[in-house]
């Protein structure tokens, strides 16, 4: 049976970096290593979030992506 292992997660910051010539929304990023496995959806955002307030940049949302490893 296979399993699947956490390896590690990272939490993105986005940010609004203005527009193009053609128009199109510029989207900048920050990205936050070692973020706990179990880590909140609410806690996390309030994290980003202050980090991102960091920024002089406007705040245009956060993700977190997770890493694991499928194993047999």
């Amino acid at each position: 049976m296979a399993t699947i292992e956490f390896r590690h997660a990272v939490g993105k910051v986005y940010f609004d970096g203005g527009m193009t010539e053609d128009g199109k929304m510029i989207r900048k990023s920050k990205s936050y290593r070692n973020i706990a496995e179990n880590a909140t959806a609410e806690n996390l955002y309030a994290a980003l979030t202050q980090l991102a307030q960091l920024s002089e940049q406007p705040f245009i949302g956060a993700e977190k992506v997770l890493t694991a490893d499928i194993m047999n």
